[in-house]
């Protein structure tokens, strides 16, 4: 099993371009089940999530064929409509192939989804929406089995007790895009992931209006063809990239940053003590920005919120940061409630951290310590990498699988910045 090794205490410096978002290139390939046609996304990270998803598109009868950040998808047997466990059971992603299936082939099997331990995350708004459209659907020894001739547009709502889901919003357009008639989902995902997959179901040729807001209308068409498409870039890893800037008073430059829909993110940022520069603002989804920082971090209070909120999966590596700022911070988790499961971690390298249920008191510390720590998910994963950077002395970070599902050889990267970091098996 693999670990990263890292000696805490150097400046980062230098430039790091964003690669393709992990959260949008899976439904985008997912949706490649729509058509007979091949569907070429380019920008695609090489990432274990991303690869996981081709082995099941792959059972499913969908080619991949990588080359660099391009990938290529072409459907030519459609004879299967089962996703198997073996692999659902690694990512919880894998659900977007459930509405691609339905809507394709009136059939659907798909493993009750895995994933990370950062709480309950029901998939019981993705039936809801299917079950809306006409699908019928059980649950059958662990798996969801969705059945339907032939759709039908209605119009629907898709809030849950933590907000909208993307993943269902997913799923239902893409079940939409070839329903009969006219879908309107309310409360809709507002995520950019959403707009990049409805921008590429326009390719297609979807008819799809209201992308981007809580309210989506789709008109149903008869079959969808090919296209090719460009990945939007990771805000998740840009954001990622600044956290870590500013926990190492570094300079960095980010090729490629989406700041259009990072405004909750730079504005905390900014808040803490970061300063944002943009070098080259020609196009605001693919920006280059330079990232330094006051000596002096602030605290700051954040809540995290669906789009265009502050995100959840930003909310590990913020925490990292204001351990180190000059006051105390309060994070409160309004998505995933149990998402703290590096609390605990952090605390070993010194972090002063109070948790009182959705809520974390972050009390700022001189300084870090270097301890051995277990990365629990993703996301924990990224924030305790930034501790580590901070930290003083060497501090391993086990189980760094989690953090491949989301960060391609971050340690490299991270290198190319004057880190001191590598990777070890343990």
């Amino acid at each position: 099993m693999d670990a990263f090794r890292i000696e805490g205490g150097h400046r980062l410096k230098g430039t790091v371009r964003v690669n393709g978002s992990k959260n949008a290139a899976l439904p985008l390939m997912a949706a490649a089940l729509l058509t007979d046609q091949p569907v070429t996304l380019h920008d695609v990270p090489n990432l274990s999530d991303i690869r996981n998803l081709c082995k099941l598109l792959e059972e499913l009868g969908c080619t991949c064929e990588r080359d660099g950040g391009t990938l290529r998808l072409h459907t030519t047997d459609i004879s299967n409509s089962r996703a198997s466990y073996e692999i659902v059971s690694t990512m919880r992603a894998s659900i977007c192939v459930l509405g691609p299936l339905l809507a394709a082939r009136g059939r659907a099997e798909v493993s009750m989804p895995g994933g990370c331990a950062i709480g309950e995350r029901p998939v019981d708004l993705h039936l809801r929406g299917l079950r809306a459209l006409g699908a019928e659907i059980d649950l059958e020894q662990g798996y969801i089995v969705a059945r339907s001739k032939r759709m039908h547009g209605t119009k629907l709502f898709l809030g849950g007790q933590f907000g909208s889901t993307v993943l269902g919003t997913a799923n239902v357009i893409c079940a939409a895009a070839l329903a009969e008639g006219q879908t309107v989902i309310e409360q809709a995902a507002c995520e950019p992931e959403v707009v990049d997959l409805c921008n590429l179901l326009l390719a297609m040729g979807a008819k799809i209006s209201g992308q981007g807001s809580p309210r989506v209308i789709i008109e149903g068409v008869p079959s969808l063809s090919g296209a090719e498409h460009r990945v939007l870039p990771d805000r998740i890893e840009a954001a990622t990239y600044m956290a870590a800037a500013g926990i190492t008073n570094g300079d960095v430059t980010i090729e490629n940053c989406p700041t259009d829909v990072m405004t909750a993110i730079t504005d905390r940022l900014h808040h803490v003590g970061l300063n944002l520069e943009t070098i080259d603002g020609t196009d605001p989804m693919r920006q280059t920005v330079n990232i330094t920082s006051d000596r002096r971090l602030a605290p700051v209070a954040v809540t995290t919120q669906p789009y265009p909120g502050f995100p959840t999966d930003v909310q590990a590596q913020l925490m990292a940061l204001l351990t180190l700022a000059d006051g105390n911070s309060i994070i409160t988790e309004k998505v995933f409630p149990e998402r703290f499961l590096h609390v605990a971690e952090l605390s070993r390298m010194g972090a002063n951290l109070y948790r009182q249920g959705p809520t974390v008191m972050v009390i700022g510390v001189k300084q870090l310590h270097a301890a051995p720590v277990m990365a629990s998910d993703l996301r924990a994963s990224a924030g305790l990498v930034l501790a580590g950077l901070a930290a003083r002395g060497v501090t391993q970070i086990n189980r760094v699988y989690h953090l491949d599902r989301g960060y391609e050889h971050m340690e490299t990267r991270l290198q190319a910045l004057g880190a001191e970091i590598e990777r070890i098996s343990v």
